[in-house]
């Protein structure tokens, strides 16, 4: 059992240096200033509604006690009718809701609430640079951590999410400090390091449905890791971190079981994504692979409540690939893997994104800086395997990226809970590349120089 512990290790770094924290200290600055102009210059201008604008409505409706119902009953001219609402998971609405409601107690304009909630994402997404900084640091030293801390300060894809408000900003410090918390676990088998893992993948469950299955491919495979262990041993934290995700998601589950006429448990957005992405539209043609809520979804939803027309949008969708379109679902669904990871048709993004708050500039810089780091972050996965370094958890927020955008569609805004992955395998190369170059350039002690050629020494 010695060989196989030696075979999957993760450095465990000791306390952070004085001058580590003061680098991501001038680092954080960089990051908060990048943001913060993002904000003013671009991001409180935007008035396109999109999932932004339903967060910051349902939290207002909240406030005014409407309750968690489909805040658009409650808008002028509406019905006021008490409908039970769950479009999509409810963290990034509680998140901001304290925010919103003071705001509106105290008479402030919505455009000034709005900024200041701007500003509670930015705090989020710096929180995330250190968390992503640690990250690096625990795999490949302080200067793999402190150069994935500045990529994750401009890296475009990151900060685009910390200026709006979606939820983006908050999956990423819940999936970073998920990923930490697994490397501790897996070097000690800890109920306390396993309650806080299980408690954080049900944060994150709360802010992006398909981070519900963060808990069992963080947990499960620790069995594994853990197999010099009898199977009690093993299974014991692993049921703890089942328990803290349940802890977390319960509530909401249960909330949701009492008052939808079908099982509804994170979110009813489910039905609308996938039968907003199968259709003639999306499935043919220069969009395939995209999603078209226009065309694909019925201008008049059939009766019942969210949870009722979900199921019957799904069966719809089911409906139409079963009706002679499975080997094109094929193709579809490897359209949408390729658009979700840059991989097809990447041209089309800057224009789709633009209606989510990214300008089109914006998504194409991203661009220039997402594939070198994809390149690099492949790279990087290669040095630390080499140094024998666990990094299976590395692997599971793509595999959750790809299942979810494998039912739904493809969108490079999914695929932001595996950029701190990219990043930080992406500065783990880098600061591999920096230490060979350092370590070719320092001179060998006299007394130990090898010859350049055989036989030179004569």
């Amino acid at each position: 059992m010695e060989g196989v512990a030696a075979r999957s290790v993760t450095s465990v770094p000791g306390p952070t240096s004085r001058r580590f924290r003061i680098a991501l200290l001038v680092i954080l600055v960089v990051a908060g200033v990048v943001r913060t102009t993002f904000i003013l210059t671009v991001a409180r201008h935007d008035h396109t509604f999109y999932d932004a604008g339903y967060y910051e409505l349902q939290a207002r409706q909240i406030g005014k006690g409407h309750g968690y119902n489909d805040p658009f009953e409650f808008l002028p001219g509406a019905p006021h009718r008490s409908r039970p609402s769950a479009d999509h998971p409810p963290l990034p609405v509680f998140a901001i809701l304290p925010d919103i409601a003071t705001g509106d107690a105290i008479g402030l304009a919505e455009s000034t609430t709005q900024l200041i909630v701007r500003f509670q994402m930015l705090l989020i997404g710096l929180a995330g640079i250190v968390l992503i900084a640690l990250l690096a640091r625990r795999l490949a030293g302080d200067t793999a951590g402190l150069i994935a801390a500045g990529i994750a300060a401009l890296y475009p894809y990151l900060w685009v999410n910390d200026g709006l408000i979606m939820s983006e900003s908050v999956a990423v410090l819940a999936v970073v400090g998920a990923l930490l918390l697994t490397f501790r676990l897996a070097d000690k088998p800890r109920p306390s390091t396993a309650l806080a893992l299980g408690l954080l993948c049900g944060v994150a469950a709360l802010a992006r449905a398909e981070l519900i299955l963060l808990a069992p491919l963080l947990a499960l495979p620790l069995l594994r890791t853990w197999r010099d262990r009898s199977w009690a041993e093993r299974l014991k934290p692993v049921a703890v971190v089942a328990a803290g995700a349940v802890l977390v998601v319960g509530p909401w589950v249960a909330f949701n079981l009492s008052r939808f006429d079908e099982p509804t448990f994170i979110s009813t957005n489910d039905g609308i994504a996938i039968l907003g992405s199968t259709c003639d539209a999306v499935f043919y043609g220069h969009a395939i692979g995209l999603t078209n809520l226009t065309v694909c979804i019925p201008k008049h939803a059939p009766p019942g409540d969210q949870s009722v027309v979900s199921k019957i949008y799904r069966q719809r969708a089911i409906d139409y690939i079963d009706n002679g379109r499975r080997t094109q679902f094929v193709k579809v669904v490897l359209a949408r893997i390729g658009r979700d990871w840059g991989l097809f048709r990447p041209a089309d993004m800057p224009f789709i994104n633009e209606s989510e708050g990214r300008p089109r500039w914006l998504t194409t810089l991203g661009m220039w800086w997402y594939y070198p780091l994809l390149a690099l972050a492949i790279g990087g996965a290669v040095v630390l395997r080499r140094r024998k370094v666990r990094i299976w958890p590395l692997a599971v927020p793509p595999i959750i990226v790809t299942v979810g955008t494998v039912l739904s569609y493809g969108q490079t805004r999914f695929r932001v809970p595996a950029e701190p992955v990219i990043v930080v395998l992406a500065a783990c190369a880098i600061a591999a590349i920096a230490g060979a170059v350092r370590a070719r350039g320092t001179p060998a002690p006299p007394g130990d120089r090898s010859p350049s050629l055989p036989g030179a020494a004569a």
